[in-house]
């Protein structure tokens, strides 16, 4: 099997924290600038070390929620075991007049995703 790669475009909080926190998890796994780089990163709140603690798990499940056009939660998709293989770069441009938000996409690769109904009861 093979899925396509999940794309999500997200807005860019002011203080750049969701951004970089993206940026932080795909430098300390895949092209850091020293093994430092690797090592303050897996010393960082994350879940890293598997429960066998024999390798590192630098892998996340994730969970999209669908809303329908009333904004209730309709269906939710879950990835597993996902991880960021590009981040967009953040377009700086002092020629706009308007206050632009940053925006910025992220890919993730994952090995399957799952598609769940959300039941409620009682919906109102």
């Amino acid at each position: 099997m093979d899925f396509e790669d999940l794309t999500i475009r997200f807005l860019v909080d002011e203080n750049l924290e969701n951004y970089m926190e993206i940026q932080n998890w795909m430098r300390g796994t895949a092209f850091p600038d020293s093994l430092q780089e690797i090592y303050d990163f897996q010393r960082e709140d994350y879940d890293l070390v598997q429960p066998d603690k024999t390798q590192l798990n630098l892998y996340s499940d994730g969970t999209l929620t669908v809303l329908d056009s009333m904004q209730n939660a309709k269906f939710k998709v879950i990835f597993e075991n996902l991880f960021p293989v590009n981040l967009t770069t953040l377009d700086f441009d002092a020629t706009q007049t308007d206050v632009e938000y940053f925006t910025a996409e992220v890919t993730f690769k994952y090995t399957i995703y799952n598609i769940r109904e959300i039941s409620c009861n009682p919906c109102t």
